[in-house]
C-alpha cells in the first residue's frame, strides 16, 4: 500500500516553495522556483505554483493526501466572481490612504485596522477601482480557491487585517450594510478542511483526485508551526521584511500588532517593513556572504542607519511617513554591510520592546527563521544589540504549512 503524503505551498515576496512530507513528518520532497512576473501579479502565484506542481515526482503527487497553502499577511488581490484576477495585488507593505475619513467610520475603536497597511485600507481601493461585483481575496486564500475552483471561503488569520474579529467570530457590525460585504470570504479556521481539489486540475497535474484542500495560513505562522515554538520562545521571521511573534495567554488589540490563534494558541505579533529586502538592494547574495566573513560583531558602528525597504513603516513605530535613513555610506562595503545589520537589529529590539510593554515580558530566547536566520555575523550582532539567546531554524515555512496540512480535521 502506497503511502500517504502531506504537502505545504508557500507564496512569499520572490517566489514560492513546496514541502511534502509522511505521517511521520519527515520530509520526502522539497523545492522552490522564482516568480515569472514579479510578486503583484497574480499569475505569477498560478504561474510558480504549476512550475512545483510539474516538478514534483509522479509517485509522490499521486499519493498527495491534504495540501495546505500560506501566503503573505495583508496582500490583496481583487478578481471577478470567476475568480479571475482583475489587476495586479496590493502588497502587504503598500499604504493606501485614500479611504482614511470612511476607515475611522467603520472601524470605532480598531487600531489595527485603521493603519494605512491594514486589508481594510486595500480592500477599499480595490473597490474604488473595481466596483463592488468582486471577490477580494488574500494571497493564500486566493490560491486555494485556485485548486478548488472555488473563490468562497477565507481563512481567519488572514483576514484579521481586513476586520474578521476572532472573539467574536464574525465581520463587524458596520460592515453589514454596506454594498461591499458581497465582496468578502466565508470564513474558516486555520487547518480545516475544504474540499476536494478541482478534478480538472487534479487530471493536469497527474495529483490525486482524493486531494484535499486545508484551510492555510499567513507566512509568519507557517513560519511558527515549523519552527516548534514554545510558550517562553519568541519567533523572528527575517524575510524581506521582519516578523516578531510570541505566545500569549490571551488576544490584544494594539495598533501595529496582530493577535492570531494558531493550534489552539494565542500568538501577537508585529511586522517591520524592515528586513533582507533592504539588503538585496546594495548587495547580491554572494557578495552579503563574503562581505559578512570581514565584519568585527563585537564592534559597533556607531553609523545609525534606519533600513526601511521603502518610506513608511507599520511596526514597532506605525508612520507611513517615516522616512528610510541609509547614509552616509562609508567607503568599506563590509562596514556599510554592518551598518545595515545594526539598523535592522536595533528595529527587531524596539521590536521586542513593544511587545515587553504589551504582553508583560520579554521571550528566554529567540527563533529565528527566515533568510537571514542563515548568516552566523548578523545572528551575532542581533545576539549582542538585543541581548536574548537565538538560535536558528532550518525549516522552511512550506513545512510548517505541511506540518498544517498533516494535523487537519
Amino acid at each position: 500500500m502506497p503511502d500517504n503524503f502531506f504537502g505545504g505551498l508557500d507564496f512569499g515576496t520572490s517566489g514560492a516553495r513546496i514541502s511534502i512530507i509522511n505521517i511521520h513528518k519527515d520530509l520526502i520532497y522539497s523545492n522552490s522556483v522564482p516568480y515569472k512576473y514579479g510578486f503583484k501579479n497574480p499569475n505569477s502565484w498560478i504561474n510558480s505554483c504549476e512550475n512545483l506542481l510539474d516538478k514534483v515526482p509522479i509517485e509522490v503527487k499521486s499519493n498527495l493526501n491534504k495540501l495546505a497553502i500560506s501566503g503573505t499577511s495583508g496582500t490583496l488581490t481583487a478578481s471577478n466572481l470567476k475568480g479571475e484576477p482583475l489587476g495586479e495585488a496590493i502588497p502587504y507593505g503598500e499604504a493606501c490612504i485614500e479611504n482614511k475619513i470612511l476607515i475611522e467610520s467603520l472601524t470605532s475603536e480598531d487600531d489595527h485596522l485603521r493603519t494605512p497597511y491594514s486589508s481594510l485600507s486595500k480592500a477599499l481601493k480595490l473597490i474604488d477601482q473595481y466596483g463592488t461585483n468582486i471577490l477580494l481575496r488574500h494571497q493564500s486564500d486566493w490560491i486555494t480557491g485556485w485548486f478548488l475552483k472555488d473563490w468562497t471561503h477565507g481563512e481567519e488569520g488572514n483576514n484579521l487585517k481586513l476586520g474578521w474579529d476572532l472573539i467574536k467570530e464574525s465581520w463587524p457590525k458596520s460592515f453589514l450594510n454596506t454594498a461591499w460585504q458581497k465582496c468578502l470570504p466565508k470564513i474558516i479556521k486555520s487547518g480545516e478542511i475544504i474540499g476536494p481539489v478541482n478534478s480538472g486540475l487534479a487530471a493536469k497535474f497527474n495529483l490525486s483526485r482524493k486531494l484535499i484542500l486545508i484551510s492555510g495560513t499567513t507566512d509568519s505562522n507557517a513560519n511558527l508551526i515549523a519552527a516548534g515554538l514554545e510558550k517562553e520562545d519568541g519567533l523572528t521571521v527575517l524575510g524581506t521584511t521582519i516578523v516578531v511573534k510570541k505566545i500569549i495567554n490571551h488576544p490584544i488589540k494594539e495598533k501595529g500588532i496582530t493577535t492570531h490563534r494558531v493550534r489552539n494558541d494565542w500568538v501577537c505579533g508585529g511586522s517591520s517593513n524592515a528586513g533582507c529586502g533592504i539588503l538585496s538592494k546594495f548587495f547580491s547574495d554572494s557578495e552579503i556572504k563574503e562581505l559578512s566573513r570581514q565584519i568585527n560583531t563585537s564592534k559597533n558602528t556607531s553609523l545609525n542607519l534606519l533600513p526601511l525597504n521603502s518610506k513608511g513603516e507599520r511596526f514597532p513605530i506605525n508612520d507611513s511617513n517615516l522616512e528610510p535613513v541609509l547614509g552616509p555610506r562609508p567607503v568599506s562595503d563590509s562596514l556599510y554591510l554592518h551598518a545595515l545589520f545594526e539598523g535592522l537589529a536595533n528595529i527587531e529590539l524596539k521590536g521586542w520592546e513593544k511587545m515587553q510593554e504589551f504582553t508583560g515580558s520579554l521571550p528566554k530566547k529567540i527563533i529565528t527563521v527566515g533568510g537571514g536566520s542563515k548568516n552566523p555575523q548578523w545572528r551575532k550582532i542581533r545576539e549582542r544589540i538585543i541581548n536574548i539567546p537565538i538560535i536558528s531554524c532550518k525549516k522552511t515555512t512550506s513545512f510548517g504549512t505541511a506540518i498544517l496540512a498533516i494535523n487537519a480535521k
